[in-house]
């Protein structure tokens, strides 16, 4: 039962990460002008996405 709970935890702890990581690499991939022309910022995408996926 513990181990099963350790599992899922880690499961679910691997997948957001995997989530996370494939949107910080998608916002590193725009480059300044993409950025300028959605009128947003880097450092601000990257926070909220860090927030929507952690809580």
């Amino acid at each position: 039962m513990i181990i099963d709970s350790l599992m899922t935890r880690a499961r679910a702890s691997i997948a957001k990460r995997k989530q996370y990581n494939r949107l910080v690499a998608e916002i590193d991939s725009f480059s300044t002008r993409d950025l300028a022309d959605m009128r947003a910022d880097r450092s601000e995408m990257l926070y909220q996405i860090h927030k929507q996926i952690y809580g």
